[in-house]
């Protein structure tokens, strides 16, 4: 049976593909005088390309733009703390986010959120989706020192849920650092599927969250 399930942010509750293309159209109408040189959709595509679904610094993205696009008057500094200031106001839920977070309360298991990246911004991020309330843990890599696929991190949010690992279920994009992070530590493991990652040796995948449903719904009763 499980009581706890936990879930990655960016990918899996967070459609950060739109929301990051959101927040790219709105950073180039806010800073036109400074980017309207560059057709947007150059602009839009070659920054997608260089973050890398948000694992390369947007320190190192921007520098590199700044070269590329002959970008002036305003710096790599400013442009970086436009992102952090605004990017939480275009973050876009996937489908039925709300739907499957009240479904699993409903059924008084304990749900936690384990994200790498900097605190305040991926908190951001949470209030923005209005999805806070939900979570009985949340643990960012930033406060935590400690970043998946580390098992400690994981660990950690079980602890805080009153669960053990054989109880508790792992939902994510990644196939190292959600996949096999949370596997490694005995917890089921469920890939949000991105075909952007290709593959990963989930034990169980979904392509919708409300999909997450049955399978939680499957392992009632189970004995381990």
């Amino acid at each position: 049976m499980i009581k706890a399930v936990v879930f990655d942010l960016d990918g899996t509750l967070l459609n950060r593909d739109a929301s990051l293309k959101n927040f790219l159209d709105e950073q180039y109408k806010r800073l036109y005088q400074y980017l309207g040189h560059i057709q947007i959709e150059k602009y839009t595509s070659r920054f997608i390309e260089l973050d890398q679904r948000g694992y390369v610094g947007k320190d190192l993205v921007y520098q590199q733009l700044i070269g590329e696009f002959n970008i002036s008057g305003i710096s790599q500094e400013s442009l970086h703390q436009d992102y952090i200031n605004e990017f939480s106001s275009c973050c876009v839920p996937f489908s039925n986010l709300l739907n499957i977070l009240e479904s699993l309360k409903e059924r008084s298991i304990r749900l936690g959120i384990i994200t790498n990246g900097k605190g305040k911004f991926q908190m951001d991020n949470i209030k923005a989706l209005g999805i806070e309330s939900y979570f009985d843990a949340i643990l960012i890599s930033e406060r935590e020192g400690i970043k998946k696929p580390n098992p400690e991190i994981f660990k950690k949010a079980i602890s805080k849920l009153d669960a053990a690992a054989y109880e508790s279920m792992y939902v994510g994009d990644h196939p190292e650092n959600d996949v096999l992070g949370s596997k490694n530590i005995g917890m089921s493991a469920v890939w949000k599927k991105d075909m952007y990652w290709g593959h990963a040796e989930a034990d169980f995948v979904i392509n919708d969250l409300m999909e997450l449903l049955k399978i939680v719904e499957s392992q009632e009763g189970r004995t381990y």
